[in-house]
């Protein structure tokens, strides 16, 4: 996702040439509120609200318009050795027909952006990039930009593959990181098995034309609408990082606990030389969880404190709905010796905040002793 913090981003502004999703007039037709976020007008929540959207995901399923992601498609017999000299991840590990989560970093080792690969044929990778970041991923690896072509209708939870069924049977039916064609009233789609919430889910490109009557149909299952708003959330509860907040300049995969996105056993690739002197000296500092004592949340920015030192700063934080808690991402300086079960103060508004260093994912909450890392859990 782009960098700004879908749970406060600026509302949208008639003057400013701000793109659209094809799926702009049905945003318009059930009520969203929209705002601006990583230069297009997207929905930030519904009449019901965002904690209402975040709970339906959790308990039955939603439907998120997602087509503010890239899509940069590269293909020819050039463009599996031009993904592997470029990004983190190592493509052997997959094939045709799988989904990879992966880096493009800058020369000192801290990500440019995190994407998702759709590998959809033998020579054809659709790359997904966040929002604002298009332009530099095409500068990175070239390609087209299809972004305008589709939309992308992210159907998610645990009842999400049974409303998808009663629309698009084939779709409902990819494995979890698999790619697969599928084909909706004549119209040529993709489905794959991934989303950003921590729940089960798939994630549709349909032709522009098709996406609004797609979404309709969609919705017509049951399935709620949801916004920017709830997908924030859901992807805090669920530990997974934020370009912008937890990913970004100067932050480093290491940093982030997502040293398996990385493939040390191919070749070179952008920023490796960098990345494996962190690796040899062990990061300065590590994302951690924080649940707070009660239902405030820590707000990006805010600084982690052991007794009077200062030891980390908030990158995301918000309400955790099915918690009733506040809860944080932080990176925290490994040298303060901060781990689960470390009891922090945070700021917030001239105040002291109490909070618990916990494991991620908040939620589903992990068992007492259970190891703890931010992973990602697909296309922001």
């Amino acid at each position: 996702m782009s960098g700004a913090d879908p749970a406060v981003p600026a509302a949208a502004d008639a003057t400013t040439a701000l793109r659209r999703s094809p799926l702009y007039d049905a945003h318009v037709a059930l009520g969203a509120k929209l705002v601006e976020f990583g230069g297009w007008e997207m929905p930030l929540a519904y009449p019901g609200g965002t904690v209402a959207e975040h709970r339906a995901c959790r308990t039955a399923a939603v439907a998120f318009d997602v087509s503010h992601l890239g899509t940069v498609r590269v293909g020819g017999p050039d463009a599996f050795d031009l993904l592997q000299q470029t990004l983190t991840n190592d493509l052997r590990k997959i094939g045709p027909g799988r989904a990879q989560y992966t880096h493009l970093l800058a020369d000192d080792g801290s990500v440019t952006d995190d994407i998702i690969v759709w590998w959809v044929a033998e020579d054809r990778f659709d790359v997904m990039p966040n929002a604002s970041n298009t332009a530099r991923v095409v500068a990175a690896i070239g390609g087209r930009d299809t972004t305008a072509e589709r939309a992308i209708v992210a159907v998610q939870g645990p009842e999400a593959r049974r409303r998808l069924e009663a629309v698009a049977p084939e779709a409902a039916t990819v494995r979890r990181f698999a790619v697969t064609a599928f084909e909706w009233k004549g119209e040529g789609c993709l489905a794959a098995g991934t989303g950003y919430t921590g729940e089960d889910g798939v994630e549709c490109a349909v032709p522009a034309d098709a996406a609004g009557a797609f979404f309709e149909a969609v919705l017509g299952t049951g399935a709620v609408p949801a916004g920017l708003g709830a997908r924030d959330t859901l992807r805090l509860e669920a530990g997974l990082p934020l370009h912008g907040h937890e990913l970004g300049p100067g932050i480093t995969p290491l940093q982030a606990n997502l040293a398996w996105v990385v493939g040390w056993d191919k070749g070179e690739f952008c920023g490796r030389a960098a990345l494996e002197a962190e690796r040899a000296d062990g990061p300065r500092r590590l994302l951690r969880g924080l649940l707070a004592e009660g239902r405030q949340p820590p707000r990006q920015g805010s600084s982690v404190a052991v007794g009077t030192s200062t030891v980390g700063t908030v990158t995301s934080g918000n309400f955790s709905p099915m918690l009733e808690r506040g809860i944080a991402l932080a990176l925290v300086d490994t040298a303060a010796g901060v781990g689960e079960g470390s009891a922090v103060a945070v700021a917030v508004r001239g105040r002291a905040l109490g909070a618990t260093v916990v494991p991620t994912p908040f939620w589903p909450p992990r068992a007492t002793g259970a190891s703890g890392s931010t992973t990602a859990g697909g296309a922001r």
